[in-house]
Formats: structure tokens, C-alpha cells, sequence
């Protein structure tokens, strides 16, 4: 890969010293599912460097909890608003609540994987709808805010979180929501982070020349509540962690698996970049057999089927752009 960008970060980096020697003053983010996890560990790293923070969360209750522990240390202002990716108009009663105001980062960090296979309010099913069609109606109607955001020739700045999970496979056009196809959780979950990565792709052709760009971020193996439906034999036949529940030496920390969309948002390696998918606080290599678990195959940048998916989730979720 020619002129490939890096950073001075790596794998195990965390999301405060990516974000060391920030002045984000006057800076505004949204961080969806930051609640727990990763989510966390990215907002406060952009709090305390002085963002003003919005989690954006299903619950309440729990997202207060954190902004409270956040507001204690943080500069920036942390608070919180509801947000249910699973049912569109959710998504949209958030999106009108904060309007055209300027937002300078939108971090799309939620998402469920290898799910039963469930349907959303909306009959969608439930990782693609919940994973890609929620945070497309999102970053559709917030791309005002974020072109608002753009400013002193800086761009404004939209993160995907996708996974080596898109190793499973790209989006089935021809039956995306399991409507006639057996369902297979982890294939699934592989639609859903191809999808994310494709949002990329597809949104920063859109936007780039209006001020925002956008990338995908694989953040690593974290050991978090996204793995709430799996059992621990499965975990355990996975290799993710042993019988005595220790984790794999292959999994990061929380604070090491938020450092890469903390670089996203703030790498200055990536200004005026997009369309590309990070790990590691670098552009991925291309991924290949002797190394599994790292890097990005050609169907989760192909510039086709991030146009094809967008056509679909304009129908899908109402939104033009």
C-alpha cells in the first residue's frame, strides 16, 4: 500500500494520550451507545480534552451515571439524550432536538452483535437496522450540524465503527433482512460492519468538499457488553477467553480499544481524509489469511456497493440527501 497513513499511536495506545495535548474548547460531539464500553473511554477522552459532550444512549439512567463521573475530571460538558438506533423515529425526535447547532464530531459507536434473530419497530432486521440503518438516518439528518461544524478550513468529522467481523461477508442486496435466506448471526453481524464501512465510504463522496469527512474504525477485541448474547462456550470455543474466563492476550483494554476513533476525530494525519477504514490508529492494511484478524478486504470500501447502499437506506429510512 503506497503512501499509506499512520500515526505515532498503535495497538496499544489509549484513547487519553491519543487525545494529550488537545484543546477541544468550544468543540462539540455526539457519541452513540457511550453508556459503556469503548463509548465510554471516547467520550471521556474528548471531554477532557475539552469537548462538550453528548452521550447518546437507549438508557438514561446508565448514560447519566457516566456523564456525572465524566463531569467530575472532564473540562468539556458532558450530558446526555436519548437515542434508540433500533426505531427510526427515535433517531429522528434526536436528530430535531439538536437541530442545525454546529457538531464538530459524530462518533457512531453503538451497535448489537449476534443477536436471535429479531426485527426492529420498523421490521428491519435487527444488527443491520440497528448497526447501518439507524446510524444512516443519523448522520443524514445531522449533516447540516456537521457541515456546520467545518470550520478555519478544519472539517468536521463522522466515524464509523465497524469490525473484523465484515470478513463474513458484504451486503446481501437481494435479501438484506433474512426475509426468505436462513439467518446466521455472525453472518449477520458481517453485513452490518460491511455496511458501516460502506457508510463511510459513501457519506465522505457526499460531504467532503461541504467540510466533513468520514472513516470506519475497527476498534479491536474488547471484552465489553456487546457480547451479551454470546455464551461463555462459545467465547471459549472462539478462543477469547480460557475456562477460567481469563481474556485473550489478543483483546484490549476499553481505553486501548477507544484510542482509534479518538484518531478519527482528532488525528491530524487525516485531515481533509475520508472513506478509508482504520485500526490500530493507522489506515488498515489489506487483510489477508496468515493474519485473520487485522485488516480490510475490498468489499467493505467498494465504492459501488457503498452507492447501492445508500439508494437502499434513502428508500429504507426516508432520508435524501
Amino acid at each position: 500500500m503506497t503512501d499509506r497513513i499512520t500515526s505515532a499511536f498503535g495497538a496499544t495506545s489509549t484513547a487519553r494520550e491519543v487525545a494529550a495535548g488537545q484543546d477541544l474548547t468550544g468543540k462539540r460531539a455526539i457519541v452513540t451507545g457511550a453508556a459503556t464500553g469503548i463509548g465510554v473511554e471516547t467520550a471521556r477522552a474528548l471531554a477532557e480534552a475539552g469537548a462538550d459532550v453528548m452521550i447518546a444512549v437507549r438508557n438514561l439512567a446508565a448514560g447519566q451515571a457516566v456523564a456525572d463521573e465524566i463531569n467530575k475530571a472532564g473540562k468539556g460538558q458532558v450530558s446526555v439524550g436519548r437515542l434508540d438506533l433500533s426505531d427510526l423515529p427515535v433517531v429522528a425526535a434526536f436528530a430535531s432536538a439538536w437541530g442545525d447547532k454546529p457538531l464538530n464530531f459524530l462518533i457512531n459507536n453503538a451497535g448489537v452483535m449476534a443477536c436471535p434473530l429479531a426485527y426492529t419497530p420498523q421490521d428491519l432486521e435487527m444488527q443491520v437496522g440497528t448497526n447501518h440503518f439507524g446510524h444512516f438516518l443519523l448522520g443524514a439528518l445531522l449533516a447540516r450540524a456537521l457541515m456546520n461544524g467545518s470550520d478555519d478550513g478544519q472539517a468536521s468529522r463522522l466515524v464509523s465503527l465497524s469490525s473484523i467481523g465484515h470478513r463474513r461477508g458484504g451486503v446481501h442486496f437481494d435479501d438484506i433482512h433474512y426475509r426468505t435466506r436462513p439467518y446466521d448471526k455472525w453472518e449477520s453481524y458481517g453485513q452490518a460492519k460491511t455496511a458501516n464501512a460502506l457508510f463511510a465510504v459513501a457519506f465522505n463522496q457526499r460531504f467532503a468538499d461541504l467540510g466533513v469527512n468520514a472513516n470506519a474504525v475497527m476498534p479491536g477485541g474488547i471484552m465489553t457488553p456487546l457480547q451479551r448474547h454470546l455464551p461463555r462456550e462459545e467465547m471459549i470455543a472462539f478462543g477469547w477467553m480460557d475456562e477460567a474466563g481469563n481474556v485473550s492476550d489478543r483483546f484490549k483494554s476499553t481505553e486501548q480499544g477507544a484510542s482509534t476513533s479518538v484518531w478519527a476525530a482528532l488525528g491530524q494525519e487525516l485531515e481533509g481524509v475520508g472513506g478509508l477504514y482504520l485500526e490500530d490508529c493507522s489506515q488498515a492494511l489489506a487483510w489477508t489469511q496468515d493474519k485473520p484478524f487485522a485488516g480490510v478486504l475490498p468489499h467493505a470500501l467498494d465504492p459501488e456497493a457503498a452507492e447501492r447502499l445508500w439508494a437502499v437506506s434513502e428508500d429504507t429510512t426516508g432520508a435524501r440527501l
